[in-house]
């Protein structure tokens, strides 16, 4: 039966939005969402909790040229209310706070609107806001932003983020001091008196449940409390306006109970990902909009049918973007966006004589920039795909604006750009035609380490200490998530650090996931160097040799490469220090992806035995560390361009 349309009630405090399925009370003006009464429950929101912590838009924001990563919170709380439409089939709000010099070095220079929808016979709401910095306004830099909602700790329980990662979760309360022991760091926490003995003795971290932004679709939570089973889920249709392309990851619900809807964030990348603005810096970006979709069962069945509900909710907001509500000019409709496709091949004469497919390459288009400059662009929109098979990609739906196309083809080294910048236009298809990548390739291959997919997932993650279990990780297909692992590496390797023997070791047993740095007895310390013993039937000592060393990760890190000689006093590659992105302390299995490539003269080289000595020199904390994705050391070029090993 359809519902009598959407009501609308504007108090002195409050606003309040009413659809006959469910009521959504926002404070006036400041935009902040105090009540969501749904299916007889009053509030799912945490009651306990202040009006201004339950429902909110924040961001973490700093004064130009400020260091680090952390800066002043603001929970955003507007100065003007606004009705943009009201009717029965949409109510839509906006949330105001502009921004003038007399409130300069204490608010962040940016004009943010906040906007709220209702659809009729919808049961969840809408949000999405507009960010803006004018010219000649203050230079300054954003960490994060986000949407924040807090539910009621008593009726929330269960969360779900993926089939294979969901668990019924720890109270708030059992992170408290007398309940639990802060670890290496504050957000992890081990479980030694929680209310419930089950949770005794796990670990809970945020962070292992982060998700790369391609797999971030929807993720809430589940209240089995009477009178009926009630999901909370907060889903995200599109990537188009978070930060960093599709690898990129962010939190998504943890202890509290906790639902975020992260729009930007230098987790797993450090200060390369900070919105740095100029004082001459105009800047407007719309985040979102994102659906809160609720939703309950009615005839007693399994609760756990609200996540497969809440899947083909997602997949129905996936299919209706760009949406066509939103009022704001800023958001353009489908027909004011255009489409680009093509066909990605890829040349490697090593590999195969023709021109390769790129099967499973993710293609996208982001702000122009360098080569790989989309893991680093955090002010744009970018617009992602995969191709099929036959290399075929398209694109659609993308706003107009000038772009440069990116990709990475797993199984290949390195990044592709189209170097002719694309402009998409409203309404119009650009089909690119045949793209060739033709990946870094000096030589034929004589070893190689791993798989190049930007992960170190395929290398040997170990179990964690028996007193820092996360029960959902046992036997998980994502073990490294976690806590604790780095100390695993001097356990394991007690007497000495990793030595790999190519064409006998085992890369999935041999090679340790993060080449971390090794605690001594005083507490203290120190860097490690691993070894790769291979042999060479011949050398080439006139030629040159090329080892590409193709990173996952690096937090404040150097990795030195030596040949043959482990005492030599300048090594034969320094990477400098390198990489901000703390992946190894907040249970990844990647960062931002790193590609170099070091030349060995040939007359380093032996007939027979040799070693490279991989050397991570930095060692003031246990979270320093290397995720290597894949290591190649290629032949002199041969002297036959058609040859392949």
């Amino acid at each position: 039966m359809s519902s009598p349309g959407v009501q609308l009630d504007v108090q002195d405090k409050y606003v309040v939005m009413d659809n006959g399925i469910l009521q959504v009370t926002i404070s006036n003006p400041g935009g902040i969402v105090t009540g969501l009464q749904y299916n007889g429950i009053d509030n799912l929101l945490a009651v306990e909790n202040d009006e201004t912590d339950r429902g909110y838009w924040d961001l973490v924001w700093n004064l130009a040229g400020s260091k680090g990563t952390k800066g002043k919170f603001d929970r955003i709380e507007a100065t003007s209310f606004k009705v943009i439409v009201e009717n029965e089939e949409q109510v839509e709000l906006s949330f105001t706070r502009m921004w003038d010099s007399s409130q300069e070095g204490r608010v962040v220079p940016l004009n943010i609107d906040k906007r709220f929808v209702m659809l009729r016979n919808s049961s969840g709401f809408y949000t999405y806001a507009i960010y803006e910095h004018l010219e000649e306004w203050p230079a300054f830099i954003l960490d994060r932003f986000r949407v924040a909602f807090k539910l009621r700790k008593d009726k929330f329980h269960y969360m779900a983020m993926a089939d294979n990662r969901q668990r019924c979760m720890p109270l708030p309360d059992d992170r408290l001091p007398y309940r639990s022991q802060t670890l290496a760091y504050p957000e992890a926490v081990l479980l030694v008196d929680p209310l419930e003995p089950e949770f005794r003795g796990e670990v809970d971290d945020k962070y292992q449940y982060s998700c790369e932004n391609k797999d971030n679709r929807v993720h809430g939570w589940i209240c089995t409390e009477p009178p009926v089973p009630v999901g909370f889920w907060q889903i995200t249709p599109s990537d188009e306006f978070r930060s960093a392309g599709p690898l990129k990851q962010n939190l998504t619900s943890h202890v509290g109970p906790t639902a975020l809807a992260v729009m930007h964030s230098v987790h797993y990348s450090g200060e390369d990902l900070l919105l740095k603005f100029g004082t001459n810096e105009p800047w407007k970006k719309v985040f979102g909009p994102i659906f809160i979709y609720l939703n309950s069962l009615s005839n007693g069945g399994d609760p756990l049918s609200l996540w497969e509900d809440a899947k083909e909710q997602m997949a129905i907001e996936v299919e209706g973007w760009p949406y066509t509500f939103p009022v704001s000019e800023d958001f353009p409709q489908s027909d004011q966006r255009g489409n680009v496709s093509g066909t990605l091949l890829v040349k490697d004469r090593y590999v195969h004589d023709d021109n390769i497919p790129a099967n499973g390459a993710y293609v996208g288009l982001a702000p122009p920039g360098d080569v790989g400059s989309w893991q680093r662009e955090v002010k744009g929109y970018q617009f992602w795909t995969k191709t099929d098979e036959d290399g075929y990609f398209c694109i659609n739906n993308i706003r107009t604006g000038d772009y440069n196309l990116y990709a990475w083809v797993p199984g290949f080294i390195g990044d592709y750009r189209y170097d002719v910048i694309i402009t998409p236009t409203a309404g119009y298809d650009i089909y690119m035609g045949d793209l060739v990548y033709e990946p870094p390739r000096d030589g034929p291959t004589l070893w190689e380490i791993g798989i190049p997919d930007r992960t170190a997932a395929e290398f040997y993650v170990p179990d964690p200490s028996p007193v820092y279990i996360n029960k959902l990780y046992v036997n998980h297909q994502d073990r490294f998530r976690q806590y604790g692992l780095w100390e695993r590496y001097a356990e394991l390797y007690p007497d000495g650090d990793l030595v790999y023997t190519v064409g006998v070791s085992d890369y999935t047993k041999d090679w340790f996931f993060a080449q971390v740095t090794r605690k001594k007895d005083d507490n203290t310390y120190q860097g490690t160097t691993w070894q790769i013993k291979f042999k060479l039937d011949c050398v080439d000592e006139s030629g040159t040799y090329k080892l590409r060393l193709a990173l996952a990760s690096a937090h404040a890190s150097e990795l030195q490469v030596r040949v043959n000689d482990p005492d030599a006093i300048s090594p034969l590659f320094s990477s400098g220090q390198i990489g901000k992105d703390n992946t190894i302390a907040r249970h990844g299995i990647h960062g931002l992806y790193w590609l170099y490539n070091a030349d060995i003269p040939g007359n380093l080289l032996y007939e027979g035995e040799n070693t490279i000595f991989l050397t991570q020199s930095k060692s003031t904390s246990p979270f320093q560390g290397i995720m290597y994705d894949y290591i190649r050391l290629e032949g002199p070029p041969s002297s036959d361009e058609n040859k392949r090993p």
